[in-house]
């Protein structure tokens, strides 16, 4: 297994490339099973999630083909074996999910597993399978496999009104939306950047859309979708993570790809913590303006809000501020278990529920850590920039999942960070 070790050594400077989103393409992959024809992805991110979901689509018959280093999907549903999402593949991913609608709108059936991925919290599938109910579907839960059956003729359009906003949810019932019979309107919709990078892929293949990146989406079933080309969206969470890192430790960094209306509240964060945020025409520049960073509170909520995402990592920057900062955390449960790694670097976190109360120290302590989940895992590197002597990061197979070259990115910029053998 390996390990990360990273020491803190001053400002870093120099530009980062940012990644296709890990998201949005493990959303926009299973969108090729809605299609005979196919469907190519651009700017596609390398991580493990993805082959994960490349091995999902082939177990189902699709052919997927990574090109040029694996930046290029090319994917073809014309000739599938089998509507059914075997446990053993399912229960490594929470986006798993995301072929039952396809599926059951494409075949009329499915069965699907249901899913594993990060310990962060339960995360049901129950908004996916209501929406899904809400078009006509039959449901039946047994033996661990969601047993999905769409009425004679197919999905019917519905009125699909979600009680709390998901993102999953919103993204499955929209590709199945797409070839329901008649209308259907997805009410408390998600919003965030991935949706409406779907909404574009989806109306490249012929489906008819509107309202996407507001709280309702209306959607006019067709008969069938053709096949597309298209480019992922910049990694906002990648994008922002990064970001962090010369706000940590000092130095300016370009975040090539960048675009400040992907993360608009966490720039406002950013601004008032003391962190100067610039647009550029290749990028956000970003540089810490003076000294220790300011305290700031921090509320976690759906797009445009400040995403969960980048909570651990705004933890590590706000461990080093002056004055106390408050994190309230209302996406996931469960989801402060770096505060405690945190803490053995040093740092004064007080954590009741889904709050947790930071007190910013001069220098935090590098230590032996553990990575718990994939922002986790990243946040314990963000904070062994800014620690005096070594930090060593355990169990970083998560990071494998939502970043690419996370090593070589921040040796670019002057990190002394190395991936290792653990001994």
């Amino acid at each position: 297994m390996d390990q990360i070790i990273v020491t803190g050594n001053g400002p870093l400077s120099g530009q980062i490339p940012i990644a296709g989103a890990k998201n949005a393409c493990l959303t926009l992959m299973p969108a090729t099973l809605l299609s005979e024809e196919p469907l190519t992805l651009t700017n596609a991110p390398r991580l493990s999630d993805i082959r994960t979901m490349t091995l999902l689509l082939q177990s189902l018959g699709a052919e997927v083909q990574a090109l040029q280093d694996g930046q290029v999907l090319a994917m073809s549903s014309h000739d599938l074996t089998s509507t059914r999402a075997e446990y053993d593949i399912v229960r490594k991913m929470r986006a798993s999910i995301l072929v039952l609608g396809p599926l059951l709108a494409r075949f009329g059936h499915a069965e699907v597993s249901l899913p594993g991925g990060c310990a962060i919290g339960a995360r049901p599938v129950d908004l996916h399978l209501k929406a899904f109910e809400a078009m006509g579907a039959e449901l039946d839960l047994r033996d661990g496999y969601v047993h999905a059956k769409a009425p004679a003729g197919g999905l019917k359009g519905g009125i699909v009104d979600f009680p709390f906003v998901s993102v999953g949810a919103t993204e499955n019932a929209l590709m199945a939306a797409t070839l329901a019979k008649g209308t259907t309107v997805l009410k408390n919709a998600a919003r965030e950047p991935e949706i409406v990078d779907l909404a574009h892929c989806l109306r490249k293949m012929g489906a008819q859309i509107d309202g996407e990146g507001t709280s309702e989406i209306t959607v006019q079933g067709v008969d069938r979708l053709g096949g597309a080309t298209h480019r992922v969206v910049t990694d906002r969470i990648e994008l922002g993570t990064y970001m962090l890192a010369p706000a940590i430790c000092g130095g300016e960094v370009e975040c090539l790809g960048g675009k400040i209306e992907l993360l608009a509240a966490f720039c406002e964060k950013l601004d008032a913590a003391g962190i100067s945020v610039e647009e550029t025409p290749t990028g956000l520049k970003v540089a810490r303006k003076s000294g220790r960073v300011s305290a700031v509170d921090v509320t976690t909520e759906p797009f445009p809000g400040f995403p969960t995402d980048l909570q651990a990592q705004m933890m590590a920057l706000l461990c080093t501020a002056e004055g106390t900062s408050v994190l309230e955390e209302k996406i996931f449960e469960n989801r402060f278990m770096h505060a405690p790694e945190l803490i053995r670097m040093g740092a004064k976190i007080d954590v009741h529920g889904g709050t947790a109360t930071v007190k910013g120290v001069d220098r935090l302590r590098g230590a032996p850590v553990m990575a718990t989940d994939l922002r986790a895992s990243v946040s314990l590197i963000l904070a062994g920039l800014a620690a005096e002597g070594e930090t060593i990061v355990s169990r970083v197979y998560h990071l494998d999942r939502g970043y690419e070259h996370v090593v070589r990115k921040l040796e670019s910029v002057g990190a002394k960070i190395e991936r290792v053998k653990e001994q």
